[in-house]
């Protein structure tokens, strides 16, 4: 069954019980990498038509039970001759936990009612030919644009293998990150810098340029302090995995995020001494060779895809300098933007936000399309895309 073909007229109650299932899916924001977050809410209808929540849950991380396992769990036996409404199709295949699909049948539910389709072109429908061969009705496609939303680096990863780019920068009014001297402690607020943390919290990996990290010394890590989240000591077990475009290893072995919990992979172009290597091995870091693309740097497309089929990186967040991101902005490799604007001025001897080379008209200038702005504290956060871009695009 394809979702987007579906013309199935969902009732009221529908709308309401997947709404829930989207806000319990919610609850695993932080937690579930490199799994999809998915919430599923089991309802019996009576005689009227009238429904009652028996049971719901949502997947919590990987390799625990998902969240149709939580959900049946809750449900006990009042789950015989529900409906369940889950986010993504259930799964048909045995990983670390067993077949949801199959356990939806077993328990003898009747009606499943799913936002999307699995996008893995190796399992999707499957689930759904496995409900449907058991008798129970399967209908799919309600709220399925906020389903998606929900997942948008593992929908990208299993159609398109590479990860969901999200670009975050500070800046002042006046578009710049840092004093000429490279100084840029700070320019945000306290309350912008709970919102990349949460950024960071939501991505499978952190990117940055080697550049940034000699003159910031960034952890580039999750701080429990700063997350201002009710499970916070429970996010940070789980750090992102650190990725560092260093072409010509010149990654300091000092350098603060080689002694941080999580693994930070140093991403170069080319075999250079091995004492250097065995120095920033023994020190921490784990190195990855690229060929060089025709200028002599890291090819970027090739190694967005690496992540993705080696690392299962969902979401990437780039907190980086003005080079790379306008490199990446250039190869039209980037999904959102996250632009956190300070009311100060830094003046024309500042860094500014992006180098982008080969713009000399009006007709070369990158487009933007803002999807939403917001305060957040005494700042403003932008958040837009390339203009026509298709996140899911190759």
């Amino acid at each position: 069954m394809d979702a987007e073909s579906s013309h199935t007229q969902f009732t009221l109650y529908d709308h309401q019980y997947m709404a829930r299932a989207i806000q319990l899916a919610k609850q695993g924001l932080y937690t579930t990498d490199p799994n999809p977050r998915v919430g599923c809410v089991i309802v019996r209808y009576d005689e009227c038509k009238q429904g009652r929540i028996v049971g719901e849950g949502f997947h919590v991380r990987a390799g625990e039970p998902h969240a149709e396992i939580h959900a049946l769990k809750s449900a006990g036996e009042l789950a015989n001759g529900a409906t369940a409404y889950v986010t993504l199709e259930p799964c048909s295949h045995t990983g670390r936990t067993g077949p949801c699909a199959v356990a939806l049948a077993e328990a003898k539910v009747t009606r499943v009612v799913l936002a999307m389709v699995d996008p893995n072109p190796l399992v999707s429908g499957q689930g759904i030919k496995l409900l449907e061969a058991s008798g129970v009705v399967v209908e799919a496609g309600l709220l399925e644009s906020d389903a998606r939303a929900l997942n948008p680096g593992f929908i990208l990863r299993m159609q398109h293998q590479r990860p969901f780019v999200r670009l975050k920068m500070a800046m002042s009014l006046d578009g710049r990150t840092a004093m000429g001297s490279g100084e840029s402690q700070w320019i945000t607020g306290p309350e912008a810098r709970t919102q990349v943390q949460r950024l960071r919290a939501r991505s499978s990996a952190i990117l940055s340029g080697v550049e940034s990290l000699i003159m910031d010394d960034s952890r580039l890590t999750l701080r429990a302090d700063q997350l201002a989240l009710a499970n916070a000591d429970e996010v940070v077990k789980r750090q992102p995995l650190r990725v560092i475009l260093d072409s010509r290893l010149r990654l300091p072995l000092a350098a603060a995020c080689l002694r941080e919990p999580g693994r930070t992979l140093v991403v170069t172009t080319e075999q250079h001494s091995e004492e250097k290597r065995r120095e920033l091995e023994a020190a921490g870091a784990e190195i990855i060779v690229f060929p060089a693309d025709q200028a002599g740097r890291i090819a970027l497309a090739d190694m967005l895809r690496w992540l993705a089929d080696n690392e299962q990186v969902n979401e990437l967040l780039v907190e980086t300098g003005a080079t790379l991101a306008g490199a990446l902005l250039d190869a039209n490799l980037v999904n959102e933007l996250q632009l956190f604007v300070a009311p100060t001025l830094l003046g024309g001897e500042a860094r500014p936000l992006f180098a982008l080379p080969g713009l000399t008209r009006m007709a070369d200038q990158k487009r933007l399309t803002i999807k939403e702005m917001c305060a957040v504290g005494g700042d403003w956060r932008i958040i837009a895309e390339p203009y026509l871009a298709k996140p899911c695009a190759d």
